[in-house]
């Protein structure tokens, strides 16, 4: 599944690999990698084998699930989709709590002690995701787990969920994307070398000057 869904982001250029000239995050971070996976949602083909994906893997992983709650504004049309497939309820958290009417932070509706699973389309450091997974523990709902459509496996994100208590499923990980790219020759060999650098630390930058290649390309990789 990893492999396919891979091959489906990349063929709608939902995600862009561009280690030559990096992207800049909103943290100002410099990365290879930039992902837009509301693109999915303009490719039917793509689209379906996303959200039937989402909806295998909740009945996989989380066969007690009784709803779907997706993260705003990403994950809304996902969860949306997949609880439609799999014929249960949805709803979303957003960033914040409406500041008018009922001042609603959740969206749908919610019973203490249902069991729900989190869709969040991109997962990089783990901070949002793990913001929702609080939000409706408070609200007194047992969050079985998440599943987002693709992760980079940062060792930070790593960590936050673990010291969360939250299980993640990916659908795609940055490593399956750097070997189906290299593979369809959407970048070379030498260029997966520096986005699997990039991710085991983003924030240091030699990843650009290409420093470990010799040394990687010795060990295999």
């Amino acid at each position: 599944m990893k492999a396919d869904i891979a091959k489906g982001l990349l063929s709608i250029k939902a995600v862009f690999l561009r280690p030559e000239e990096p992207f800049t995050w909103a943290s100002g971070i410099k990365s290879p990698i930039y992902c837009d996976n509301r693109l999915i949602l303009t490719a039917p083909e793509v689209r379906t084998m996303v959200e039937s994906s989402i909806a295998e893997t909740v009945k996989k992983y989380y066969p007690d699930c009784e709803a779907l709650m997706g993260t705003s504004t990403a994950g809304i049309a996902h969860a949306a989709i997949a609880a439609h497939m799999m014929g249960i309820p949805m709803g979303y958290v957003r960033s914040s709590a409406k500041d008018h009417g009922r001042t609603n932070q959740i969206e749908g509706k919610l019973e203490k002690g249902e069991k729900v699973v989190v869709v969040e389309d991109l997962i990089s450091t783990g901070g949002s995701v793990i913001e929702v997974v609080n939000v409706l523990r408070e609200a007194g709902a047992e969050v079985l787990g998440i599943v987002s459509i693709f992760t980079y496996g940062m060792k930070k994100g790593l960590d936050r969920l673990r010291e969360a208590k939250v299980n993640n499923i990916s659908l795609c990980d940055l490593d399956t994307l750097v070997d189906v790219a290299v593979e369809e020759n959407y970048i070379k060999k030498e260029d997966k070398i520096k986005l699997l650098q990039f991710r085991d630390n983003p924030s240091d930058e030699s990843w650009m000057k290409g420093e470990a290649k010799c040394r990687e390309i010795r060990s295999g990789i």
